[in-house]
């Protein structure tokens, strides 16, 4: 369980799970998502209530949890999203905003990356994302192959397109994924979109 001492300062967001694995795997994906924010990981409703429970700017919520203390969190439906484990549990939840997690890990990005481009209420109950460098990272050429890659073409459309050696490609690859230091196509893509570099609609 984290303790919220910053909280007035820092923008944060609350993860109620019973299950710890849940909650880390879901911290881990947040932190990569919106870098702007702290998490606090809640084990229960209870540990939830003892700790500034009333400032969070979004609570990430268990299907469980939520059914035992559907009023409150009726009262902050815009900032609660429910995980849930089935499509179909969605439709019992009218008003509140659902976050399927048993889906592979791409749709899962994107949804959340929807969640950080949109939110609820245009935005409003998220934390301002933060501002890229103005120095850039990547050439021009290693920001077209990242499109490519986060798109989802293999690295010969990605050479035919831009009309580029296959060896050309992957050197490309290897030197985005180092100056990024990111190791998967999924960071990547929270990378590109985060940055303007990607609409979350293409994917």
């Amino acid at each position: 369980m984290s303790h919220p001492s910053s909280i007035h300062s820092i923008p944060r967001i609350a993860i109620v799970h019973s299950d710890t694995l849940s909650m880390i795997g879901l911290k881990a994906i947040l932190q990569t998502v919106m870098p702007s924010i702290e998490i606090d990981q809640f084990c229960s409703f209870q540990d939830l209530k003892a700790n500034a429970h009333e400032l969070y700017f979004h609570y990430f919520v268990s299907m469980d949890i939520l059914l035992h203390q559907r009023p409150y969190f009726q009262e902050k439906r815009v900032k609660t999203i429910v995980l849930t484990n089935s499509i179909d549990a969605a439709e019992q939840l009218a008003g509140f905003h659902c976050l399927y997690v048993n889906q592979p890990e791409a749709q899962l990005i994107k949804a959340l990356l929807q969640l950080e481009q949109r939110a609820h209420a245009h935005g409003r109950n998220l934390p301002p994302a933060q501002q890229p460098s103005s120095k850039p990272v990547l050439s021009q050429r290693e920001i077209e192959v990242m499109q490519l890659i986060v798109l989802g073409h293999i690295n010969k459309e990605i050479a035919d397109r831009l009309c580029i050696g296959l060896s050309t490609v992957i050197t490309h690859r290897k030197n985005i994924m180092e100056k990024l230091h990111i190791r998967s196509v999924s960071a990547l893509t929270i990378y590109a979109v985060t940055h303007g570099y990607v609409n979350i609609d293409d994917i």
